[in-house]
């Protein structure tokens, strides 16, 4: 069979199907671009507004007063009490301390979660070891188990080792996740070819070479995506910290206790300081959104 017979019919030939009135087949009219239709914008336009009205919410209870925001039925509009509003509960929580908090233990359980699942991910997906599958069963056994459970022994563990009421006792324990080391693990057995390891192997370079040169690019947008998700649950996790910190050195979701305690709670006021813990997520995203998503699609393009 000569390469003549599998090139595609030319346009020519398709001239006497058009004359005679005919439709080509949808998938010869190449470069054609898809639409989507009324409904689809209708749709998508839903979705987005559910999704934006409890942040939308929080803003309005914010900027409200307490006996406003408990009034039936509520506010759907902004109030003018915002900027006050925003002051007193970063004094009261003490926000600018827990800030700082949250940054350096979501940073460093982000960065370090990434790191450890990318080697994990490498070596469960293109290295071959004895015990290699049974260990991949262990760590999503891991899964399985309910942190309520390691609790207690995690907190002695802590005090043993002097890191109560420390950051350490936080960022330690979740310096790597089982979810992250299956992600990446399905990530790399589709998108890093057994090819480039091989040559890799061929040109003399060893594990943690081929893992530098060659798996950290093909990586990068996996990569990009683990770190948001585990920035965001470690900025937002509440149960742990509250165990294992006090007020005196908290993260943002322990201080914001602050601001519900008394007899009476102030609505307006804790909206406030949850408005106040949001920004820097959304921060994040919108600065870093549109890159993450290009390296999805990068990497898409390219598997």
């Amino acid at each position: 069979m000569t390469t003549d017979t599998l090139q595609a019919p030319s346009v020519t030939e398709h001239a006497p199907a058009r004359r005679r009135g005919l439709r080509l087949p949808t998938k010869m009219k190449a470069g054609r671009q898809h639409h989507a239709g009324p409904l689809a914008y209708i749709l998508l336009g839903i979705a987005t507004l559910v999704s934006l009205f409890p942040l939308y919410w929080t803003l309005v209870a914010a900027s409200s007063d307490n006996t406003r925001v408990t009034q039936t039925p509520p506010p759907f509009l902004p109030g003018p009490n915002l900027l006050d509003n925003l002051g007193k509960a970063w004094q009261d929580a003490a926000l600018g301390k827990a800030m700082a908090n949250s940054l350096i233990v979501a940073g460093a359980i982000a960065t370090a979660t990434v790191l450890f699942a990318t080697l994990a991910g490498f070596a469960f997906a293109k290295l071959r070891f004895k015990g290699r599958n049974i260990l991949l069963m262990l760590v999503i056994g891991t899964m399985m188990v309910p942190p309520q459970l390691s609790v207690v022994p995690l907190f002695m563990m802590m005090t043993d080792l002097g890191w109560g009421q420390k950051l350490p006792a936080v960022i330690f324990p979740t310096l790597v996740s089982a979810v992250g080391v299956f992600f990446m693990r399905q990530y790399l057995s589709d998108a890093l070819p057994d090819e480039l390891v091989e040559a890799g192997r061929v040109d003399g370079a060893h594990s943690l070479r081929i893992f530098w040169s060659i798996v950290l690019p093909v990586a990068r947008p996996a990569m990009a995506v683990l770190f948001m998700i585990t920035f965001v649950h470690a900025w937002n996790d509440f149960f742990w910290p509250f165990i294992v910190l006090d007020m005196t050195n908290p993260t943002v979701p322990v201080a914001l206790t602050q601001l519900s305690a008394g007899y009476v709670r102030d609505q307006s006021l804790i909206m406030a300081g949850a408005l106040l813990g949001t920004l820097p997520l959304l921060a994040m995203f919108v600065v870093f959104g549109r890159q993450i998503v290009g390296g999805i699609m990068q990497g898409a393009v390219k598997g």
